[in-house]
């Protein structure tokens, strides 16, 4: 067990001194952030005295976690409303801006504009970080869409200690944008003392963001948050916690509501939001966390992640079964899908209690009993919304989205692209005629979506209905484009899998499972070609056949790597 006990010892005259930095910042340094919604000048460290700035810079990592995948650019903002703000924030920007130079693995924006959330702004940044913000930030509903567009399609978003009470009225944190606290993972601000000795117990050991703790936990001293709802474990997957057993939980003064009925105290997680990556730390109350070299490490990492250059599972916690932890580190996603004359809501109730992570839907099927309107483009923003709250009430998220009806042109073939980012998915089925394969590679590039084929009528005999030629039509276009298989259809017996598997190389596809379909043999001698299906798609009708396909599908990840899964 690591201790941190010592780095504390100073925090009152810490805590004194930036507080007045604070004000002189806020007084004299306003002229250096970005007023406007598209550009910005990094903050001057001013209001920071000299031994702090040394301690940061002794501090900061030299090199980051992850490779850019391409130039990154993070947008910090940091406004409070109807509170004066943490000490600690000028710090935090300070290393963070500092970081992303000193390793070169992103750039950074600072403002308090709001108009910086407008989508022409927003779209230039890979993710957000909302420094400690606190208050009603903005009220403008078309810039709140925006923001969650921006995630829900793949950006990033985190927050740090006070953003848990972001867009909330204060004081008194009353709730004013409920779905910005599901983006963030929880609400509430309530805590003991800002020097609070916890122990700290490692909840996912074997998750990237955790790589700096070594597999252990350790002690630390700040201002832990309690928080409540919407925080649940099946909506967030946790990073890491207070070790209840070896904690004094009532050390000190409290303030507000700190007491939970299940005696989960999570200090961090990850989740995806749609598509989006968002995390969120309550560790970032006192100026001294962002000169500790190993809560950098720990926050390089959580900014990578939200870039989107560092994967990180995030399946929540309490769906993260020791078999979906296997197939997290075989790269196996299950997806169930209901039939055309199944709606998406019955689709997700269904899913849910199967115990799989992901969705497949279909432009046929209906939204729901109370909207029976076919899941498409023409979904009224509160319809949107539904599903989004839908989905997270379960902890499940749509990874594709099927074309049933082949678009007629290049407009509508974008529009349906641009529906699929909408609902967070990252590919897309259709049966597109061959010749338009170029085109739909493009798309494919402009909208980051991978397109899976399938067989029509026109082509089940011709190209795509075997692997061997579907494979040979779509190879030049991997990873973009790729296709989709029946292990009974497509590759005919079972005694032709280990001829069949080493010709797939190099191609992308998607296993269509069904009630005629043993995947046990099938699944094995596909990880034993080295054969990474990008979607193991598993019909939810017949229930009782949906559940005997994910049971052989747990079965065989635990077989295949459930003895190298760690544990709490």
């Amino acid at each position: 067990m690591k201790t941190f006990a010592n780095r504390t010892l100073a925090c009152t005259v810490i805590l004194a001194g930036a507080l007045s930095a604070q004000l002189l910042f806020a007084a004299s340094n306003e002229s250096s952030r970005s007023n406007s919604p598209s550009a910005g000048v990094p903050l001057a460290p001013i209001g920071i005295d000299q031994q702090a700035l040394e301690r940061i810079q002794q501090a900061i990592p030299q090199v980051a976690p992850a490779v850019p995948k391409k130039p990154r650019k993070l947008l910090i903002f940091d406004l409070n409303v109807g509170y004066g703000g943490h000490p600690s924030a000028a710090y935090a920007n300070h290393a963070f801006r500092l970081m992303g130079e000193r390793t070169g693995a992103f750039q950074t924006v600072i403002s308090r504009d709001p108009a910086v959330f407008a989508p022409d702004s927003l779209r230039q940044f890979d993710a957000v970080f909302f420094n400690n913000t606190v208050g009603n930030l903005f009220t403008d509903p078309e810039l709140r869409e925006s923001l969650v567009r921006f995630v829900y399609r793949g950006g990033g978003m985190l927050g740090v200690h006070g953003t848990s009470v972001a867009f909330t009225q204060w004081p008194g944190a009353i709730e004013d944008w409920p779905e910005f606290g599901l983006m963030i993972g929880a609400r509430g601000a309530n805590h003991r003392e800002s020097t609070e000795h916890v122990y700290v117990k490692l909840d996912d050991p074997d998750n990237p963001l955790n790589s700096v703790f070594e597999g252990r936990g350790f002690e630390y001293r700040d201002e832990f948050f309690r928080v409540h709802d919407p925080y649940s474990r099946r909506r967030v997957r946790v990073l890491f916690s207070i070790d209840t057993e070896r904690t004094d939980l009532r050390q000190g003064r409290g303030f507000g509501n700190l007491e939970r009925a299940d005696n989960d105290y999570a200090l961090a997680w990850v989740r995806n939001y749609g598509r989006g990556r968002t995390f969120y730390c309550t560790v970032a109350h006192n100026p001294y966390v962002f000169w500790d070299p190993m809560m950098l490490r720990f926050y390089l990492g959580a900014i990578q992640f939200a870039l989107g250059d560092l994967p990180a599972p995030t399946i929540p916690s309490e769906l993260a079964t020791p078999a979906i932890r296997a197939q997290e580190k075989l790269g196996w996603r299950v997806a169930a899908h209901g039939t055309q004359q199944m709606t998406v809501f019955d689709s997700i109730d269904r899913s849910a209690k199967l115990g799989v992570a992901y969705l497949a839907v279909s432009s046929a099927q209906a939204l729901s009993s109370a909207a029976p309107k076919p899941v498409d483009s023409r979904l009224e923003t509160s319809e949107m919304r539904q599903l989004r709250f839908k989905l997270d009430s379960t902890g499940l998220r749509i990874l594709s989205y099927e074309i049933v009806n082949t678009p007629e042109s290049e407009t509508e073939w974008k529009r349906a692209f641009g529906f699929a980012r909408d609902l967070g998915a990252e590919f897309i089925v259709a049966a597109p005629d061959p010749g338009l394969l170029d085109t739909l590679q493009q798309l494919c590039r402009e909208f980051d979506l991978q397109l899976l084929v399938k067989p029509s009528e026109k082509t089940a005999t011709s190209i795509y209905g075997r692997a061997q030629s579907a494979a040979d039509a779509t190879r030049r276009y991997a990873p973009w484009i790729g296709f989709t298989l029946s292990p009974q259809g497509a590759l005919g017996s079972a005694s032709d899998y280990g001829a069949v598997f080493p010709r797939l190389a190099d191609t992308t596809i998607a296993v269509r499972l069904d009630r005629t379909t043993r995947p046990d043999q099938f699944l094995e001698e596909m990880h034993k070609a080295r054969i990474q299906p990008a979607l193991l798609l598993v019909p939810l009708d017949p229930p009782e056949n949906a559940a005997a396909l994910v049971e052989s599908i747990n079965r065989v990840s635990l077989d295949v790597f459930g003895p190298r899964i760690s544990t709490p």
